[in-house]
């Protein structure tokens, strides 16, 4: 058995045009695995990017707060691929404000993206899974599923419940051949932490905390995507994996 071979694999990203989820699907595709990355609007050079790696890869505009909508884009995924071995739910929002002040409005576009969308298409997918007998389901969590941050309670509220109900899935599924793990990623420098990025003090103190001295990038999501997509953790389930630098263990 090749531990980390994705050969004959299908595998869906969701928010894989940009930052961790690109990253990840090219990851997954220099494995073997052919790739369908879903985005709200998927640009070419992206798909084509995913290709370089020798694999199929399609792109797929869709919203994933269209929760009516999901047995139609399944459908459409299977149709062009055949099946779908591995699920990746990266895609997320952020929205900062002083708690006494989080409009309801932002509340719910954060936990729609963040939590329910995740959920439905664990629930969608991991039903096709459970059929074929076999899946790899990969939920991106936070540090903030361990630790509460400031003017982010619904970011902090959405990725401690994704942490918590991949093990609820997981203590059913695990018996069927489905494996539900999570990453954690730490402070990456991408686009949603550009306020963060460009706070002196508050990057310099980020920096202070993290043993490895460095902010992440997405390159440093592949090793840990391919690892939980592969056989390589057939024995791994209900985890979160963090890729932090060290920072949790500080």
């Amino acid at each position: 058995m090749k531990l980390f071979d994705l050969s004959g694999k299908v595998a869906v990203v969701t928010g894989g045009t940009r930052g961790l989820g690109k990253d990840m699907a090219v990851g997954l595709a220099s494995a073997g695995a052919d790739v369908v990355i879903i985005g709200r609007s998927v640009s070419d050079e992206v798909v084509e990017e995913i290709r370089q790696e020798g694999g199929k890869a399609i792109g797929i505009s869709f919203d994933l707060q269209n929760f009516d909508k999901y047995d139609d884009l399944i459908a459409k995924i299977t149709s062009e691929m055949g099946h779908i071995d591995i699920l990746v739910n990266n895609a997320g929002v952020q929205k900062r404000h002083p708690s006494v002040e989080f409009p309801k409005e932002d509340w719910d576009f954060v936990m729609d993206v963040n939590a329910n969308a995740v959920f439905f298409m664990c629930q969608k997918i991991g039903k096709l899974m459970l059929q074929q007998g076999h899946g790899k389901i990969i939920n991106i969590a936070s540090l903030l599923s361990f630790q509460g941050g400031m003017t982010v309670p619904a970011y902090a509220a959405s990725k401690g419940a994704v942490m918590q109900f991949s093990k609820s899935l997981s203590n059913e599924w695990a018996k069927h051949g489905i494996n539900i793990n999570c990453i954690a990623p730490g402070y990456m420098a991408t686009e949603m932490n550009t306020a963060l990025l460009e706070d002196e003090v508050r990057n310099r103190q980020i920096l202070e905390r993290i043993p490895a001295s460095r902010w992440g990038s997405p390159e440093d999501m592949k090793g840990a995507v391919i690892f939980l997509a592969s056989a390589a953790s057939d024995y791994v389930n209900g985890f979160t994996i963090a890729v932090d630098g060290g920072w949790l263990g500080r």
